[in-house]
């Protein structure tokens, strides 16, 4: 087996900010975001592709993944023996789970590939209904930049706009200027820091109309009885991301929340977060399939598992203006297709960068 990794700089067409981003009353968004590739390819010339998008909120970055890689022995992996593969991989040192994700997902696309048989199929799963649909985030910023973005964005039937700044009721308003029916998803990540003052923006919220959900209200470090307190007096549907690492979370945010959001690169690609989504379904929670900034080589990945989620939120690559691989595809109003042809073998991607 033969090992490749490098890093590639996803372009954002916006500054891109949340919460974690604030620098006491100012934003520090980014414009560029380092992801890093993978490719396996074995003696009989199978290949499979896969990505890490690491984010400083995990004190991961293009740095840990590469150490990660570079410490694999690569004859310990095998198209053909994927769970002694995974089993070697866990075993490592302080493991990356951006950079486990990707090779877990060049694993899964090069023994799909290797069966003739999409990822889906591979896993159990349905086909991927095309009509899914996902929504399109708009990150921190002025209110001024909110309006620009929102009219950008102006076809889609669900946002997600960013909150958790000094700024929150004059983005919402900018965003309702635009598009004032608009289905909104919003995510606080963390931002409020007491049960108290969450419940008084939920709230308000709430009375705003035409909120879906809220994601991530207080930090995952708060305890418990708070999350449970805040849970029984929310008027709005409350969904777990940062609380939500994977399946051994389930339990306690099904006592703090209604649902969760599962990235593949928090769980460490596709096996765990399928567990993970079955797991919160188990216990008669909702599932979103959520992503970082990422090109549709994860995009696709966490597409195939779409059965298994209640909401998607995969606009990771349709917020960049350079991205190297073609996969699934959303259209202008958010919804996501899925080509029957590219879908015939394995992940379904293709580089085109």
């Amino acid at each position: 087996m033969k090992l490749t990794f490098w890093r590639y700089d996803l372009a954002l067409t916006h500054s891109w900010a949340i919460a974690t981003d604030l620098r006491g009353s100012s934003l520090a968004g980014k414009l560029n975001c380092p992801v890093v590739f993978v490719e396996l390819e074995d003696a009989a010339g199978r290949c499979g592709v896969g990505e890490a998008s690491p984010s400083s909120q995990y004190a991961e970055s293009w740095e840990t993944v590469c150490r990660f890689l570079g410490r694999i022995e690569v004859n310990q992996l095998s198209f053909d023996d994927l769970s002694s593969s995974m089993n070697y991989l866990t075993s490592l040192p302080e493991i990356s789970k951006p950079a486990l994700c990707a090779v877990n997902i060049a694993l899964l696309d090069g023994a799909s590939q290797a069966l003739r048989k999409p990822l889906f199929e591979f896993l159990g799963l349905g086909f991927p209904k095309s009509g899914r649909e996902t929504s399109f985030t708009i990150g921190l910023d002025t209110p001024e930049m909110i309006e620009r973005k929102v009219f950008e964005a102006r076809d889609f039937g669900v946002l997600k706009l960013k909150l958790g700044s000094t700024m929150d009721r004059e983005n919402l308003e900018a965003l309702r200027r635009v598009s004032p029916w608009v289905r909104v998803r919003v995510d606080a990540n963390g931002a409020w820091k007491t049960k108290e003052k969450a419940l008084e923006q939920i709230e308000w919220l709430a009375a705003a109309g035409q909120i879906e959900f809220v994601e991530q209200p207080m930090p995952a470090s708060a305890p418990l009885v708070d999350q449970a307190w805040l849970k029984e007096r929310s008027p709005l549907t409350l969904v777990a991301d940062e609380s939500y690492q994977g399946l051994t979370d389930a339990e306690r945010c099904a006592v703090g929340y209604h649902g969760v959001n599962v990235k593949l690169v928090k769980t460490g690609g596709i096996t765990e977060g399928k567990l993970a989504l079955e797991a919160a379904r188990a216990l008669g929670l909702k599932t979103q399939l959520g992503c970082m900034i990422e090109s549709s080589v994860l995009i696709t990945a966490a597409a195939h598992l779409a059965e298994l989620a209640d909401w998607l939120d995969l606009d990771g690559n349709i917020l960049i203006g350079n991205d190297p691989y073609r996969g699934v595809v959303t259209d202008r109003t958010g919804m996501l297709r899925f080509d029957s042809t590219n879908l015939a073998r394995g992940l379904g991607v293709e580089k085109v960068l």
